[in-house]
């Protein structure tokens, strides 16, 4: 019956936070990102990337009919040797002036699409570390790049890496993990002001 240590409880810990709160941004209050403990020094805890969802709202509000979905993930290693697995997203569009109110594509359409997303997905995080791919998620330029590949196939619309899960990770590597929180500094949390209960 040993002491037990407090940060060691806490580490390995997972968060779900959204990304409105982290980027101060309500247009991504759809995101939802999962964060690991991965160190703790004093009263705070340094967390690192652990994987990425959508919210069941923002999915099932980009589902609707007369429209084809596309799905497809991958699994892939970053440069720094965390193993993500990746999912895609996509919905075919109307091309501008269709008069046909259906939009579908053709299987074979699909299959191109889906084997375009699976290489830009694979090609995008291979070539960086978790860093830089988590910097592509946020502003979710692999959709973009994504929609822009597959333009003259069919075109596509709220294309989008609506889920990332981390298979694997590397071994636990502080000098990576400050690097990841740059300009870290001992900061205190800003003190909330209680209002004085009424009696």
């Amino acid at each position: 019956q040993g002491t037990k240590i407090a940060s060691e409880g806490l580490k390995g810990r997972v968060f779900e936070v959204s990304l409105a709160d982290l980027q101060k941004n309500e247009e991504d209050a759809y995101r939802k990102m999962r964060l690991r403990v991965e160190d703790v020094q004093g009263r705070n805890c340094l967390t690192n990337f652990w994987g990425m969802d959508f919210t069941t709202d923002k999915l099932r509000s980009m589902v609707r009919k007369w429209q084809t979905l596309i799905e497809a993930h991958v699994d892939v290693k970053t440069s720094d040797g965390f193993t993500l697995r990746m999912f895609c997203i996509a919905f075919t569009k109307k091309r501008q002036g269709q008069i046909k109110r259906t939009a579908y594509a053709q299987s074979s359409q699909i299959r191109t699409i889906r084997r375009k997303m699976v290489e830009i997905m694979a090609r995008e995080a291979s070539s960086c570390d978790l860093k830089d791919l988590v910097a592509k998620f946020i502003p979710e330029a692999i959709g973009k790049d994504i929609e822009k590949a597959c333009q003259g196939i069919y075109p596509l619309q709220n294309t989008a890496i609506r889920k990332v899960k981390v298979l694997k990770a590397p071994k636990f590597d502080l000098t990576k993990l400050m690097e990841v929180h740059g300009d870290y500094t001992e900061e205190m949390p800003a003190k909330v002001e209680r209002p004085a209960e009424i009696p």
